[in-house]
């Protein structure tokens, strides 16, 4: 039991002495060793390392990249039109020393200073442009320009600014209604402009086809009459041509066909007897024995 208690009492003398004479740095860390506050040492590769214990302080600070997510606020264009933009902000701990001396270390203070300078930037510039510009593709040029300008002021407090973009460009909520309420009417009246148009040119088109479908009637009935006066002619010839070939054999058919035509349906002629009419027929009948 002896032995245990002296067991336990060397390791926690060994953990002790470990937290006070040694400390390790991860993969995501950097560290600065103090010295009654002032920097001795920054150490940005992980492992382990010695302290002087009660003498030197250790400061830990993030490695990764970081995203901060910059409050909304509101820009005036050049054509005075308010926009709300919503940006973040990409950085990381650039000199550890000098992010130590100018932030106290602090993350939320580096995040105070990006606010202030990204923000400070991205209106300046997005001040000299249209909001058509701003949301059009050159808004990619104007954040390399915010971009440009804020990195050399963040680098004097050992923040390395890595990249700026813009999540959300909206116009503020308490216009937004009444451009919207614009837009619809606007569209409104393209609708109604269009269908007036397209009534018009309907009844341009109705009016056009009637028009060509009378003339195509109208050739048509040309076409039709003049066919039918050829063939009229074509048969007056042919009917001369046989009456001149057999006049007596011509008047017979013909009387033969008003025959055909006078006497159907029981009709009844009184006619004199020696009417040229009934030549034919008294012939007929002096013929039958």
């Amino acid at each position: 039991m002896k032995k245990l208690i002296v067991f336990g009492g060397i390791v926690v003398l060994l953990v002790i002495a470990y937290n006070l004479f040694a400390f390790t740095v991860d993969e995501t860390k950097k560290a600065a060793v103090l010295r009654f506050g002032e920097i001795v040492r920054v150490i940005e590769k992980p492992g382990l390392y010695f302290k002087i214990p009660f003498i030197n302080n250790v400061v830990y600070l993030e490695d990764r990249v970081l995203n901060y997510d910059i409050q909304p606020r509101d820009i005036l264009t050049a054509d005075q039109k308010r926009l709300t933009i919503d940006n973040y902000a990409i950085w990381r701990v650039g000199e550890p020393k000098t992010f130590i001396e100018t932030n106290a270390g602090s993350l939320i203070n580096a995040q105070i200073r990006i606010d202030d300078i990204v923000y400070s930037d991205l209106r300046d510039v997005l001040a000299k442009h249209t909001l058509d510009e701003i949301v059009s593709a050159k808004r990619l040029e104007y954040l390399t320009e915010v971009m440009a300008l804020s990195y050399d002021k963040l680098a004097v407090f050992g923040i390395e600014l890595i990249d700026v973009r813009i999540k959300r460009a909206d116009l503020p909520s308490e216009i937004e209604q009444a451009v919207f309420s614009r837009m619809r009417s606007e569209r409104e009246r393209i609708a109604a402009q269009l269908r007036a148009e397209g009534e018009e040119e309907a009844k341009e088109i109705t009016s056009t086809a009637d028009k060509d479908v009378q003339i195509i009637l109208a050739e048509a009935d040309k076409q039709a009459e003049m066919v039918m006066g050829e063939g009229d002619a074509q048969a007056l010839e042919i009917y001369a041509d046989a009456y001149n070939q057999d006049p007596e054999f011509y008047r017979f058919w013909r009387t033969l066909e008003s025959y055909k035509t006078a006497l159907e349906n029981d009709t009844s002629i009184v006619l004199s007897s020696n009417s040229d009419y009934l030549r034919f027929l008294n012939t007929m009948k002096a013929a039958q024995p």
